[in-house]
């Protein structure tokens, strides 16, 4: 689970911004939004970033993913950038460091680790476990004088000479130790824990035009036991849903091209087959009308916008929640009536365990389902000033919100910021 993720000079955030998902001593919903760590921390399972367009809440989960691609790509070209880009709107940040921090916990052991670099050049990366109060160093990795320097804890990882200059030829200047780490054949105790986390446990972020019901075709496919969920799930959408089947058609593809493909070595069968035909889905629809109770089958294409991206969101928690995984949804509302944002959001919260939901959105009415599905501490907001920069900041840091009637009316009022200025 993550617990803090830190960045300052990085896109639209030129300060320090925090977004942590440390729980506080409200004891709201601690059953189910809350977990437990083995040092005594409480970690929040839910977060949502309020924001106008452009305030910066789309850019948190941006450099979630940005960081999840950074661990796990392998630079070809020395010169190539390192994908992380400074604030802008300034004469001076551009010149200066980015610098990022993430704490997070793997298999109940809470790590610390902390990035500085430029658009060009990893100055410092640093990987600390705590196998105590006081941080253990698992690596670090520091530029002096152009010049690499890289210790791996000896304590925790004892590397022979050889193996310790594999590491530093493949330490690229543009790319992560983790990456580096991936092209040499040893294991790496709790390091490899981290990245394989961050590999599979922290899920690309789902945005608006994503094409999430191929996903969702795709998982029905290879996991039997999602398709009576997603079901369930679809009654709340169109109750008239009442089946759901996937079956492969052949591909409208040349003949040739069909024989080079069958007489391909270097492909797989299964990559065959996914080149060879189309996923398609079909609906069951159950009717009632004069002749009594009727079903009708209609394919994919015919389904509503709507039910097809909510069939991909649930089928995309129902993975977060089976592999305790973080997942970021942009904004969550899209094509969604409020009634089923609620119903997700409910479900996802009702399952417990380690799973964790970040989510960017628009719709405001969550509000006031504050102290009742959502805590305090679960909100924030994204908002950006007069000098271009974005600052993110808590509902838990406002007074007197008990007495508030509504707080989607003290946000639509302007009482915590981060609306349009219009």
């Amino acid at each position: 689970m993550i617990e803090e993720l830190i960045a300052k000079n990085l896109l639209s955030f030129r300060d320090e911004m925090c977004l942590s998902f440390e729980a506080t001593n409200d004891t709201m919903g601690e059953d189910q939004l809350v977990m437990t760590m083995p040092d005594g921390k409480r970690l929040l399972r839910f977060g949502m970033i309020y924001g106008a367009n452009a305030s910066g809440k789309s850019n948190v989960l941006f450099i979630l993913n940005s960081l999840k691609r950074f661990w796990n790509f392998v630079q070809k070209d020395i010169d190539a950038a390192t994908g992380w880009v400074p604030f802008r709107f300034d004469v001076e940040t551009p010149s200066l460091p980015t610098e990022l921090t993430l704490r997070f916990y793997v298999k109940g052991i809470r790590y610390w680790y902390f990035l500085r670099l430029t658009e060009r050049q990893v100055i410092e990366e640093k990987l600390s476990y705590y196998s105590s109060n006081r941080p253990t160093m698992l690596f670090h990795r520091i530029m002096e004088d152009d010049r690499l320097l890289l210790n791996v804890n000896p304590s925790v990882n004892k590397l022979d000479d050889t193996e310790l200059k594999q590491l530093q030829i493949n330490c690229f200047d543009n790319m992560s130790f983790f990456a580096a780490r991936s092209q040499v054949n040893i294991p790496l105790r709790y390091i490899d824990d981290a990245r394989e986390w961050m590999r599979v446990q922290v899920l690309d972020t789902v945005d608006p035009d994503l094409r999430m019901f191929d996903y969702a075709k795709s998982k029905i496919e290879t996991t039997p036991e999602l398709l009576p969920y997603l079901l369930e799930k679809l009654h709340s959408s169109d109750f008239n849903i009442t089946g759901l089947q996937t079956e492969r058609q052949a591909s409208d593809i040349p003949v040739e091209m069909i024989k080079m493909i069958n007489e391909a070595s270097d492909i797989s069968d299964e990559m065959k087959r996914n080149l060879l035909t189309d996923l398609q889905a079909k609906f069951e629809h159950t009717v009632y009308n004069s002749r009594g109770k009727e079903k009708y089958v209609l394919e994919d294409g015919w389904e509503s916008r709507g039910t097809r991206r909510m069939i991909g969101i649930e089928s995309v928690i129902f993975r977060a929640n089976q592999i305790k995984a973080l997942l970021p949804i942009d904004e969550i509302e899209s094509s969604l009536h409020p009634a089923l944002i609620e119903r997700v959001l409910y479900d996802f919260l009702k399952t417990g365990g380690e799973s964790q939901l970040l989510i960017t959105t628009h719709y405001d009415y969550l509000l006031d389902l504050v102290n009742d599905l959502i805590r305090k501490d679960c909100v924030w907001f994204a908002e950006k000033g007069l000098d271009g920069a974005s600052t993110l900041y808590s509902l838990a840091e406002f007074a007197g919100l008990n007495k508030l009637s509504s707080l989607q009316r003290a946000y639509r009022g302007g009482r915590f910021g981060a609306t349009p200025n219009i």
